[in-house]
């Protein structure tokens, strides 16, 4: 049906104010970073910067402190690639072989469900007989592990969505079970694969309790750095603003580059028939 031109005015004005509301904090974050401490700690407050600060982020490179972002990117990036290749496979053999049983996958998915307050102190204890405390090691293996139960549970419901009979007849064409895997169920659940790898690079870059207990210095990821810019006397808001939308640039690049399969496979089952 045809809108009449004051609907579809409403509906665009209505959708204008959304995306004001929801990006505003954004583009509060980004002036504080690029404002002076006095345009900062302004009242009323200035909405848009007088002078462009650009030492706000030169400080942060010159300390050092950018390379949290490095980390950050390693753990996250690593963690996710091992979690993505291990839960699919298990996944794939929970979907087709019923491996551990009806009920397993909700044991595999109630893991993901414990708080890491629960689990972080034995972990540590546990890290130093090992020595990975302070290192990205220690926090690829964990945060693996912890992010584990998500990909399986969710890839389990995308290859259950695959039809059985595709698979039957690239068996029947001489393809091997692993040849089946790779050439048919894998693009057929490719939306949902990079959906998952994108919330599992999301959950491990904003993880902070777990960081905040294991790392010291050289493992020291973005979201604990931030924290050390607050202080009991004073919180120096420039570097946090600054350091904050450093951080965010990783997460608005993944998402920008895997939009289309993020709706997709995020789509993905809602409608059958």
């Amino acid at each position: 049906m045809r809108q009449s031109p004051r609907t579809l005015a409403l509906r665009y004005l209505l959708v204008a104010l959304a995306l004001v509301f929801f990006l505003f904090p954004i583009y509060w974050l980004v002036a504080i970073s690029l404002k002076t401490p006095d345009e900062i700690f302004a009242s009323p407050p200035i909405w848009v910067p007088g002078q462009i600060q650009f030492q706000n982020y030169a400080v942060l490179f010159k300390d050092g402190d950018v390379w949290t972002i490095w980390n950050s990117l390693v753990v996250a990036t690593l963690s996710t690639a091992v979690a993505m290749l291990l839960g699919t496979m298990c996944a794939y053999s929970m979907a087709r072989f019923r491996t551990g049983g009806d009920h397993f996958a909700m044991w595999v998915i109630s893991n993901r469900m414990i708080p890491p307050i629960v689990i972080v102190f034995p972990v540590f204890l546990l890290y130093v007989k090992l020595g990975w405390v302070d290192t990205r090691l220690g926090l690829i293996v964990l945060y693996t592990a912890f992010n584990l139960p998500y990909v399986i549970w969710m890839m389990r419901g995308y290859i259950q969505d695959v039809p059985i009979e595709l698979e039957e007849s690239a068996l029947v064409d001489g393809c091997s079970r692993l040849q089946t895997f790779r050439l048919i169920v894998l693009p057929v659940i490719r939306g949902g694969l990079f959906a998952t790898a994108v919330f599992t690079f999301v959950f491990a870059w904003n993880e902070f309790v777990f960081a905040l207990v294991l790392t010291r210095s050289n493992a020291t990821t973005f979201p604990v750095q931030v924290t050390h810019y607050f202080g009991g006397q004073s919180n120096f808001w420039a570097k946090i603003a600054a350091m904050s939308t450093l951080g965010t640039i990783p997460i608005f690049i993944a998402v920008a580059m895997l939009q289309k399969f993020l709706v997709r496979g995020v789509s993905m089952g809602a409608v059958k028939g």
